[in-house]
C-alpha cells in the first residue's frame, strides 16, 4: 500500500497547477532543452515561475491555441523538450487536429497542459469547464495521459513528463484541492498506487476525485464495507495489473472522475474490464452533461461528484450483487 498522509488531519489545500508550476521550474533547472510556451495564460497556468527564471526559453504565443501545438512540435522536432500551456478548454478543445497531426502522428515528445480542467473551474461555467479532455486525449495514439491527484504528485508528474519521450497531456485543476501525498508517495507514469486496501470494493479514482475517493473510503467502514482505494495518475496507458488484481480480490469496481464518464477513466476501465475480466461497475462522473456557473462545492454536489454518491454507489452494487447471489 503506497504511503500517503492522513485525511482525518488537517489537510493543506493548494491549486494542483501550483505543483505543476514548481515541476516546470525544476525540469527547467535539471535540463536546459526544457522550454516553454503559452496563450497568454502565463499567470494562469503557473508558467511564470518559468519564464521568469528562464525568459530565453519561454515564448509567448499569444491566443492562438493551434499555433501553440504546431510551435511544441517544431521545438521538440529541433530536439527541444515543450511544455506548451492554455486551459483545457481550449487545448486540446480547439487544437485537436494540430495535435493529432503535427504532434501525435510523428510522435514528438510535446507535453500538452490542459490547465482549468473539469467542472471546478466554477463560476466561469460550461464554456470553460473541459470535461471531455480525458476522453479526446485517450483515443490518440501516442498520446499519454495524466491526472495528478494534488499538487504534490502535479510536481513529480511535471518533472518525469520531461525525461518522457512521448507526447504526454497532464489536466490541472484551478481551485485549491486537499494535498493527500507527500514527497515520499511514489510516482511514475504509467503505474496505478494503492492508497488503501480493501476486500468488498474498489474505487478506482483520478484527479480531484481521488480525495473523495479516500473520504468515501472511510464512510464505507460504517458500513462494514472495506473498500480499496486505487489512485490512477495515468490514465493512458493504463496500469492494467494492478486494476485487474484489485478487481479480482473484491469482485466490485467504482470508477470516480471530474469528467465525462464516456471515454474517460470509466470507460477506460469498463473497457479493460470487458475484456479480461468482466466485473460488476458503476461510474461516478458527468453523466453527459454540460456543466454549469456555481461554486466548485456546489457544482460538486448538484453533479454528484462527492464522497457522499461514491459510497450511495458502493452500498446500493454492493446489495445488488448481493440479491442476484
Amino acid at each position: 500500500m503506497t504511503e500517503i498522509l492522513d485525511i482525518n488531519k488537517e489537510l493543506v489545500s493548494e491549486p494542483i497547477r501550483k505543483g505543476f508550476g514548481r515541476g516546470l521550474l525544476e525540469a527547467g533547472t535539471i535540463n536546459v532543452n526544457v522550454v516553454a510556451a503559452c496563450a497568454d495564460l502565463t499567470d494562469s497556468t503557473q508558467m511564470s515561475l518559468f519564464k521568469d527564471a528562464f525568459p530565453d526559453r519561454f515564448i509567448e504565443i499569444g491566443v492562438a491555441e493551434q499555433n501553440l501545438v504546431t510551435v511544441g512540435s517544431g521545438l521538440a522536432a529541433a530536439g527541444k523538450i515543450p511544455f506548451v500551456s492554455s486551459y483545457a478548454a481550449f487545448s486540446p478543445g480547439r487544437n485537436w487536429e494540430q495535435i493529432r497531426t503535427t504532434i501525435c502522428l510523428n510522435n514528438q515528445p510535446v507535453k500538452i497542459v490542459g490547465s482549468h480542467a473539469g467542472v471546478s473551474v466554477g463560476p466561469d461555467g460550461a464554456t470553460h469547464q473541459m470535461l471531455e479532455d480525458i476522453a479526446l486525449m485517450r483515443v490518440l495514439p501516442n498520446m499519454v495521459v495524466i491526472a495528478p491527484c494534488d499538487s504534490v504528485e502535479a510536481e513529480k508528474a511535471t518533472i518525469a513528463m520531461a525525461k518522457h519521450k512521448q507526447p504526454n497531456y497532464i489536466r490541472l485543476a484551478r481551485e485549491a484541492t486537499p494535498v493527500i501525498t507527500s514527497k515520499n508517495t511514489p510516482f511514475e507514469i504509467g503505474k496505478a498506487q494503492v492508497f488503501v486496501e480493501g476486500n468488498d470494493v474498489t474505487i478506482i479514482a483520478t484527479g480531484t476525485m481521488t480525495y473523495q475517493a479516500l473520504m468515501s473510503a472511510q464512510e464505507l467502514k460504517k458500513h462494514n464495507i472495506s473498500a480499496e482505494v486505487v489512485h490512477v495518475a495515468t490514465i493512458k496507458p493504463l496500469d492494467e495489473n494492478t486494476i485487474l488484481k484489485s478487481a479480482k480480490k473484491t469482485g466490485l469496481i467504482i470508477t470516480a472522475e471530474e469528467g465525462q464518464i464516456a471515454g474517460g477513466l470509466g470507460g477506460a476501465v469498463s473497457e479493460l474490464l470487458g475484456e479480461k475480466l468482466p466485473t460488476p461497475i458503476r461510474r461516478i462522473g458527468m453523466q453527459d452533461r454540460f456543466g454549469e456557473s456555481g461554486e466548485m462545492s456546489e457544482l460538486f454536489e448538484n453533479f454528484g461528484l462527492t464522497s457522499k454518491q461514491i459510497t450511495l454507489s458502493a452500498i446500493l452494487l454492493k446489495e445488488s450483487i448481493g440479491k442476484e447471489k
